[in-house]
């Protein structure tokens, strides 16, 4: 049986407008498991109390979101986390870049 497919949630919508870029979208698929990884390994840190872990899990989170930045940059666009920070500040911000909305 072929279901037919659901709309895409407006959360979703918006994160894939935000990465139209192709190489922004492959650099993302990169950085955020990574990231992810990095934070669910809190809790075994802090159980075990491991150095060698702890450098671990900060190097995946910061590498991953590194990866992430990367692509923005790339894009010409701002991350949402600086976006989120510049809207408080009251501050001008790029949410898709200018060449990716030429689609």
């Amino acid at each position: 049986m072929i279901c037919p497919p659901h709309q895409t949630s407006p959360l979703v919508s918006n994160w894939l407008e935000r990465h139209r870029e192709p190489l922004s979208f492959v650099l993302h698929m990169i950085g955020i498991p990574p990231t992810i990884v990095g934070v669910l390994m809190i809790p075994i840190y802090a159980y075990l109390m491991s150095f060698n872990l702890f450098l671990l899990a900060l190097a995946l989170f910061v590498g991953g979101y590194l990866i992430q930045f990367l692509g923005h940059a790339l894009e010409g666009s701002d991350p949402g986390e600086i976006i989120l920070l510049k809207r408080k500040l009251g501050l001008s911000y790029v949410e898709v870049a200018p060449k990716a909305r030429r689609a």
